[in-house]
């Protein structure tokens, strides 16, 4: 099976509760193919693999069951919950990316018996200081420091039809975002092979040149030969290069590179993603309150991944549930707009 076949046919084997060995199977599978299916020729590759399989599994386990239960996401409920009235600015604004979620909806029209979908709600996040008015015993002050929570870009594209499954795909998303970055790393290796093998090919070009006592037109213009030093400095800057080569390996050296870069990924996947619970308390106007305070406030929980690999992000998530009767149509495409582009 080929990768493209994998990424249509994968299915979400991080189990929460356990660790089974068809789960650890599939991933030793999952990962030689989708990094480079040469690997399998390596001896023991499979034996070499687990170790860092089972450590990514130890790091998956505790972040799924972690995860809080889902709570419903619905444009009818956002008035008397809190946790959406500090997500949404309006119940409008859940509509729009339930309207957005073609997965969602692609979901629902696979299962017509569904009548309910469970879904990661992720969002960008931010905390920063503004400065407003604030009520100090029987004075309005203007211009008090405060500090303010905004959420914003929602997206829900990871839906399953029910919250154990969900959890497993999400566990399936985090393995696949680790073997980006092990591929991630295996590509730059081999661009700087590449490199490294075009810098060797242009060195030795010119030191033939120089050594036939001039570097192209120069010596039919009647220039005066290269120097032995300008020689020298090349002949050292190839063994430079050639050195580098040779550290690099070739052939099964090369295999033996690329499956120690996946092991040491997948065994270190703290490295790469990161996840955090936080508590916000929160006024209706989303300013973080003291524990302490009188004001009317809530506390609101969600969980915050931070991804540091190629692509670093910080998101804040939350598990929700989206009735079917929730999910808006589909936008209509206006051909007059889209006319103009034409």
């Amino acid at each position: 099976m080929g990768i493209l076949d994998w990424f249509k046919n994968r299915q979400g084997q991080f189990d929460s509760d356990h660790v089974s060995p068809e789960m650890m199977d599939w991933a030793v599978e999952e990962a030689v193919t989708v990094t480079n299916p040469k690997l399998k020729l390596l001896p023991d590759c499979r034996k070499r693999l687990m170790p860092a399989i089972e450590a990514t599994a130890r790091f998956l386990r505790p972040q799924l069951m972690s995860l809080p239960a889902a709570q419903l996401l619905s444009p009818g409920a956002w008035s008397a919950d809190p946790v959406l009235r500090a997500f949404f600015v309006a119940p409008a604004d859940i509509q729009e990316v339930l309207r957005d979620s073609d997965n969602l909806r692609g979901l629902f029209d696979e299962h017509p018996e569904l009548d309910m979908a469970y879904a990661a709600l992720g969002m960008g996040f931010k905390v920063q200081q503004v400065f407003g008015m604030a009520v100090q015993g029987d004075t309005v002050r203007r211009d008090v420091a405060q500090t303010s929570a905004s959420f914003s870009d929602h997206r829900a594209r990871l839906c399953e039809s029910d919250e154990q499954r969900l959890r497993r795909v999400i566990g399936v998303e985090i393995f696949e975002y680790l073997l980006s970055q092990a591929m991630f790393r295996i590509g730059e290796d081999r661009e700087e092979r590449q490199d490294l093998q075009t810098s060797r090919s242009l060195m030795r070009t010119r030191l033939r040149l120089l050594q036939q006592h001039g570097p192209g037109l120069g010596s039919m213009l009647g220039e005066a030969p290269a120097g032995k030093s300008e020689q020298a400095r090349l002949e050292a800057e190839l063994l430079e290069n050639e050195r580098q080569m040779e550290a690099l390996g070739g052939g099964d050296s090369v295999l033996e590179a690329e499956l120690e870069c996946l092991a040491d990924v997948l065994g270190n996947p703290q490295r790469y993603v990161h996840f955090d619970s936080k508590r916000l308390r929160l006024s209706r106007m989303n300013l973080v309150v003291d524990e302490n305070s009188t004001e009317a406030a809530s506390d609101i929980d969600f969980g915050v991944a931070e991804i540091t690999g190629s692509k670093p992000m910080t998101r804040a998530f939350i598990l929700v549930r989206v009735l079917r009767a929730d999910l808006p149509p589909p936008k209509k495409l206006d051909i007059d707009d889209a006319s103009r582009y034409l």
